[in-house]
């Protein structure tokens, strides 16, 4: 009997700092128990403004000052996704709303959306976007993504 594969997608504005940030943060925790054959991880933004980019630097160095290394290339998410991911986990309720609209759009999705911030224990639900900030507002969105994470993962019973 084959173990069936979950596919995550962390959704944010731009897809250059929140978004690629839980992705590195969750695929890192997933490394570290040994469970990264059983998931599909990916992140996308909103807008495509960014689309080919790679993350904000500072989202970069905050995750490396972590040891948590980020890997990844900006992209929009498109309709697909809502086929093809199991979690659709997003940063904000702006995020959420626009996720909603485009997943009504879409015949037969199998995702499941809500915020990421859901599953911060400390009941933090929105992940601020730090773009305009400091790097203590990407240390802050680090945290938080980690806890996010562990929480998310142990809700799959896989912890």
């Amino acid at each position: 009997m084959s173990i069936r594969e979950i596919s995550v997608l962390f959704i944010c504005l731009g897809n250059i700092c929140r978004s690629p940030m839980a992705e590195a943060a969750f695929v890192n925790l997933i490394n570290n128990k040994n469970l990264e054959s059983r998931f599909k991880v990916d992140s996308a933004g909103l807008i495509g403004y960014h689309a080919g980019e790679s993350p904000d630097e500072r989202t970069v160095r905050t995750c490396l000052k972590h040891d948590v290394p980020v890997k990844h290339t900006a992209r929009k998410i498109v309709k697909q996704d809502f086929l093809d991911f199991d979690y659709i986990l997003c940063m904000d309720n702006s995020n959420l709303r626009e996720l909603m609209k485009m997943q009504s759009k879409v015949k037969g999705p199998k995702a499941i959306v809500k915020l990421f911030g859901e599953y911060d224990p400390l009941g933090v639900k929105i992940i601020e976007d730090p773009y305009y900030g400091g790097m203590d507002d990407f240390e802050k969105n680090f945290q938080q993504v980690t806890r996010c994470s562990e929480a998310f993962l142990q809700s799959l019973e896989l912890a």
